[in-house]
């Protein structure tokens, strides 16, 4: 996944095809999951005109005042503790950017931490979509730029 980073005109066409679908929902904020979520939620909320919030891993330092939830079992194992400063409020209506997601168990968590802060979560807009039908439904509006049955069998990183 790290290599869409390296060409200038594939991400810009990446970050459009995140952000375009939610042009016209009224979104205030970006959030995005430490690591590929703060490159690819900082692009978009510059490409959406609104402010982004990092959402980080246990061990990473964040100041001030935050909120916290643990996510279900994601596709490695992993329980992580996931934590946001508590930069939204009742106002804001807030979008979940990601490259891959497998499980949707760290976007659940992420949900729960805009919850947690009186802000609405809209949904989440990803690269790679690999969801099962009931956990879609739980994540609100999910937009995708291909299934990961689309992609078949290839090669990780």
């Amino acid at each position: 996944m790290w290599r869409i980073f390296v060409d200038a005109e594939g991400l810009r066409s990446v970050v459009d095809g995140l952000a375009d679908p939610w042009r016209d929902s009224g979104v205030t904020h970006v959030v995005g999951i430490e690591s590929r979520g703060f490159l690819l939620g900082g692009a978009c909320s510059v490409a959406l005109g609104v402010g982004f919030v990092a959402i980080r891993k246990d061990h990473g330092l964040l100041p001030g005042s935050k909120v916290t939830a643990r996510s279900d079992v994601d596709y490695r194992g992993y329980r992580p503790v996931l934590r946001m400063q508590r930069a939204v409020d009742a106002a804001d209506r807030v979008l979940l950017v990601d490259d891959w997601a497998e499980r949707g168990s760290q976007a659940r968590a992420a949900a729960q931490l805009v919850g947690a802060c009186g802000a609405v979560f809209l949904g989440t807009s990803i690269i790679v979509d690999q969801l099962d039908a009931g956990v879609r439904a739980s994540l609100g509006r999910v937009t995708s730029i291909v299934t990961a049955d689309e992609l078949g069998d290839s090669p990780g990183d």
